[in-house]
């Protein structure tokens, strides 16, 4: 089995690489999704135990540029497709489980260091944010949504305490065509300072891109895929990188392993109706200091597994939870 060229550029530097395979223990003949393909780090890893691997990426160009790599490695099969849809996409391709699935949620560095995709507010270029390079894109959701569900956005996905004016701000602006006008325009409202230590367009362009790419949405059915494609025995490792994720994928592992909160005398128990599904296998985990002197990205990532159990799948997952803060001026 070949592997990549030890000078060939890495533009994505995979996170908590050794905690993941120790958490999916994957061995000769097990197949293995990758939901979130990227640079192809995870997948590599994988294929490197003797492991068969299903890539799944909705982004055209990380398929396109992962083809070389398929091309190469005997038992890679890349799968450009929502993650939400692997069980779906591998019962087409006769593959009716697997023994583990590792997500790695969010965008990944190759769309923040991509001007052209409009991702980051650290470079100019297209107010685009789409993932999969279809459908509305942010520009499109800011010229013409609502000053109100502008705000909603804002509160819901990037917890910004001053979502209207910041709303009224991107309405007053329009049209807006570029990552650099929104940020202005958000920076202004704001009040930014140049040595503030974190830039206020960051919670701005987290929550444009979570509404335009659906991530929420697309983690929470994800999820309930892996759930559903996962053999008895199967393992689950899922990394995220900020709160909104993590809570998610905690509350979803926490309902399918039986771990609900007893009820108290205010709020009676409710008794459930399906056996668990998964098994937690580990508390959280987060990278070391090494690992975030190499890679800053590792600083906020966090990493939760689950074994399968043999209990029937409970079906779609509706967990999303509302804001941590309130919205205000």
């Amino acid at each position: 089995m070949s592997g990549p060229s030890p000078a060939a550029p890495r533009p994505h530097i995979p996170v908590l690489l050794d905690e993941v395979l120790v958490a999916l223990a994957p061995a000769p003949g097990e197949t293995m999704i990758d939901a979130t393909f990227g640079a192809g780090g995870y997948t590599l890893a994988l294929l490197g135990s003797g492991a068969r691997v299903f890539a799944f990426d909705r982004d055209p160009d990380a398929i396109a540029a992962g083809r070389a790599m398929e091309g190469a490695e005997a038992g890679l099969t890349l799968v450009q497709a929502e993650f939400s849809r692997m069980d779906r996409e591998l019962a087409a391709r006769d593959i009716a489980a697997v023994d583990g699935v590792a997500m790695d949620i969010g965008v990944s560095s190759m769309h923040l260091d991509q001007a052209e995709r409009g991702f980051s507010f650290q470079q100019d270029g297209p107010l685009d944010m789409r993932m999969s390079q279809s459908g509305e894109s942010a520009a499109d959701f800011l010229n013409t949504a609502d000053e109100a569900d502008i705000a909603d956005v804002l509160w819901r996905y990037g917890e910004e305490p001053k979502s209207r004016r910041v709303a009224r701000a991107i309405v007053a602006a329009r049209p807006l065509t570029t990552t650099g006008e929104l940020a202005r325009i958000v920076r202004r409202a704001l009040g930014h300072r140049p040595h503030d230590k974190k830039d206020p367009a960051t919670r701005a362009f987290q929550a444009i891109r979570i509404h335009v790419n659906r991530e929420l949405d697309e983690l929470a059915d994800g999820l309930a895929a892996a759930e559903r494609v996962l053999a008895p025995g199967g393992r689950l490792a899922v990394i995220s990188f900020h709160s909104l994720e993590d809570r998610l994928i905690k509350r979803f592992l926490r309902e399918r392993s039986g771990g609900t909160p007893a009820g108290s005398r205010h709020r009676p128990a409710v008794a459930a109706a399906n056996a668990p599904t998964f098994e937690i296998t580990a508390r959280a985990v987060r990278a070391g200091a090494a690992e975030v002197a190499r890679n800053p990205r590792a600083r906020s990532a966090t990493l939760r597994t689950a074994r399968r159990t043999a209990a029937p799948a409970w079906g779609n997952y509706n967990g999303l939870g509302g804001p941590a803060v309130e919205a205000s001026e």
